[in-house]
């Protein structure tokens, strides 16, 4: 079964809603900053800390799109954004049935950043909940 990490924009955060485009955004910034980390240490780090292509589709339409690995360590992840009743816009982190341990490992990472990046409220995949705003 398919579980699901949340990163909420509550009224403390940094931005009040968030666009998929944005997103993409942070997911380049963060191969960005890994690759300029895999310069300073003299190796590959980059392609280590993100070993994903993010694929978009047409069914996904500026609402999700996929992470997809390298198919042996890691094979996918579903990244997509939308807003609840109440207004509050928030980033879900899907991990399908053929998700691996590594694939938790980066997605868990993933939202780590994400949540950290837009001052947040990360629901993680196993149901605690971390606070990245100030309170």
């Amino acid at each position: 079964m398919a579980t699901h990490a949340y990163i909420k924009l509550v009224p403390a955060s940094k931005k009040k809603a968030i666009t998929l485009q944005e997103v993409k955004q942070l997911f380049q910034y963060y191969q960005e900053i890994m690759s300029k980390t895999g310069e300073q240490l003299g190796w590959g780090y980059q392609q280590a800390a993100f070993p994903y292509q993010l694929i978009e589709t047409d069914e996904g339409e500026e609402k999700w799109f996929y992470l997809i690995g390298d198919g042996h360590r890691y094979r996918k992840i579903i990244v997509g954004v939308g807003s609840q009743e109440t207004g509050e816009s928030f980033i879900q982190i899907t991990l399908p049935n053929e998700a691996t341990h590594g694939d938790k490992g980066k997605a868990n990472e993933f939202c780590k950043f994400l949540a950290k990046k837009l001052e947040g409220e990360l629901h993680l995949f196993n149901g605690r909940i971390m606070y990245y705003y100030k309170r």
